[in-house]
């Protein structure tokens, strides 16, 4: 038995060489044809369309359809400011240069200096002025004299000089009278003695004479008074109250002249105490720099600066009474109202408010950003405001509504499509489009009042894993007209193919001589971007480029980016270039044959 032992011992180990060589050859073999048929049917099933659905479904995202709170809501950035500012003004005729100014952003007190203009132009007008005041002050006061000289002459001759000649031309008359008496009475006597012979006839003669002188005498007395009553009197007075009139006015005349003179020295007096300049109330000095329409400093306040009358040179806000101011583009500008509550977040810090006024008119822009329209909107800050500083950045949320129970999908999970809106919904026969129609957005959820119900499961990235989706035709393939490639094209800032050619047609290799290699520049539609996120939105996006925003939307999130612009963009040049016959050994799109 021990010799059939040993003869039988070593026959096993033969078998066992050869079992494990066929072991060790059977796994290479095996992985070798495992990795030939992944590779077979990654290249030939999708292009053959027999995987089909289960394809498309691979990589899906989706979202099941719920109701829930939805909040409307608009942001962007603004700036705190004061919802009461004190503008403090150059108040200086002519204006003047600023001596000395105290530090930006220094608190002061009510009284407290704050800015000292130069005094020297003013002081010299000052004295000059005081000159021509004094002597207007002594042309008024003679033509004040002079007039109530006037006056008083006026009532001396009405009431003395008329009455005083008046009386010794009646006295004039009497003795007239009494002398026209006496010679008559000289006249009969001499008749009488005539007749006795004791008086001549000279003297006789005499007699009569001396009576028709007394005669012409009385009547010369009676004509002067008559002169003087019914004529002297009345041109006399006439001459003296126009010369008080004349008097009085010349009086008035100076008055003014002396009063305008006066309001010039006041105000240069006051000019010359508004050339030192106190806090009007208690707060922050904050400078009033101007700026031009590209943003830079146009009129810096500094010591040495010329300021103007009537600018503004530094602002006192009320630090207890903050707002924000915030620039709304204009797509979004319709959708605000007065009273909405606001989210304000300031440095970490979270306030609420609300709109308190929206302007009429778009902000000034400057030319590189002249197409873009943006409305200032005030937002209040409620709650205490300490340590808020004017110019401080602040982030505002501004809710629009709150739907309490909506119907809501993703933004992505939507596509456009000539102008309807479509879902694409997980089904056990794969995914199945929807038609919607939508409410309001918040840019990351979508109202739907018709279309899906609660519970369907709806794909978030639609454009990523259905061919339908990428389509812009509602069935059939994408018809790439040249007038849909040219809106494209101006869409996304490149220029159409007839921009690139004249209208004989195609050339090969490029433009013809002599026309512009690359067509016509349009503008960045990136200049639309409102908010500077370095993304469009569909709101932000030009007028043409909406109609094909799904087209380049290649991630589906809602938002193109500058690289998803570019992609566009080399995908219709590679597809314009390659639009000829399919390369020889296959057909077009599939790999060649041998």
């Amino acid at each position: 038995m021990s010799a059939s032992a040993e003869n039988n011992a070593p026959e096993p180990r033969p078998r066992l060489r050869l079992e494990t060589s066929r072991r060790n050859w059977f796994w290479p073999i095996f992985l070798v044809l495992l990795v030939a048929g992944i590779a077979f049917g990654a290249y030939y099933l999708p292009s053959s369309g027999i995987m089909g659905s289960s394809n498309e479904a691979s990589g899906a995202l989706t979202y099941e359809v719920q109701r829930e709170r939805l909040l409307i809501s608009v942001t962007d950035d603004g700036n705190v400011e004061s919802a009461s500012n004190i503008d403090v003004k150059c108040e200086i005729a002519g204006g003047g240069t600023i001596l000395w100014i105290v530090e930006d952003g220094k608190r002061v007190t009510q009284g407290e200096e704050i800015i000292r203009i130069d005094t020297s132009a003013i002081e010299d007008q000052l004295n000059a002025q005081k000159i021509v005041y004094e002597k207007a002050l002594a042309t008024k006061i003679e033509t004040q004299e002079a007039f109530e000289a006037a006056k008083l002459a006026v009532q001396e001759y009405a009431e003395g000089t008329f009455l005083q000649t008046l009386q010794q031309m009646e006295a004039t008359i009497k003795i007239a009278q009494q002398n026209l008496t006496t010679a008559q009475d000289m006249l009969g006597y001499s008749k009488r003695m005539s007749r006795k012979g004791y008086v001549t006839a000279l003297q006789r003669e005499a007699d009569v004479y001396a009576v028709e002188r007394a005669k012409l005498d009385l009547e010369v007395a009676e004509t002067s008074k008559r002169v003087l009553t019914d004529f002297t009197k009345q041109k006399t007075i006439r001459e003296l109250e126009a010369a008080r009139d004349s008097a009085e006015a010349r009086m008035r005349s100076e008055e003014a002249a002396f009063q305008l003179e006066k309001a010039r020295l006041d105000r240069l007096e006051k000019q010359l105490v508004n050339c030192v300049i106190t806090a009007p109330q208690n707060g922050m000095v904050v400078y009033a720099n101007e700026t031009d329409r590209r943003g830079s400093t146009e009129t810096g306040i500094a010591e040495g600066t010329i300021v103007r009358e009537g600018q503004t040179i530094v602002r006192i806000p009320d630090l207890a009474k903050m707002q924000v101011k915030v620039t709304i583009h204009e797509s979004k500008i319709d959708r605000i109202r007065t009273g909405m509550p606001a989210r304000i977040v300031i440095q970490d810090r979270t306030f609420q408010g609300k709109v308190t006024g929206i302007a009429n008119q778009p902000e000034p822009t400057g030319w590189f950003s002249a197409n873009v329209k943006e409305y200032g909107t005030i937002v209040s800050i409620d709650g205490t405001q300490e340590a808020l500083r004017p110019g401080l950045t602040a982030f505002v949320e501004i809710q629009v509504a709150d739907i309490r129970d909506a119907l809501t999908v993703p933004v992505s999970a939507v596509v456009e499509q000539r102008g309807k809106y479509f879902c694409w919904v997980q089904t056990s026969l794969g995914p199945e489009r929807r038609p919607l129609t939508l409410g309001q957005t918040n840019d990351k959820l979508i109202e739907v009042l018709d279309g899906v119900k609660i519970g369907d499961l709806v794909l978030r990235n639609p454009r990523a894993v259905v061919a339908d989706a990428r389509i812009v035709a509602d069935e059939g393939p994408e018809p790439l007209a040249e007038e849909e490639a040219s809106d494209e094209e101006s869409a996304s800032g490149q220029s159409s193919p007839s921009d690139k050619r004249p209208s004989g047609g195609p050339t090969a290799g490029g433009p013809p001589a002599g026309a512009p290699s690359g067509g016509s520049v349009r503008a960045d539609p990136f200049q639309n971007d409102a908010d500077k996120d370095g993304k469009l939105s569909r709101d932000e996006a030009p007028a043409p480029m909406k109609n094909f925003f799904d087209r380049i939307d290649k991630d589906g999130d809602g938002f193109i980016t500058r690289a998803e612009m570019s992609a566009s963009r080399a995908e219709r040049e590679k597809s314009q270039s390659g639009a000829g016959a399919p390369p020889s050994g296959g057909p077009a799109g599939g790999p060649p044959r041998s």
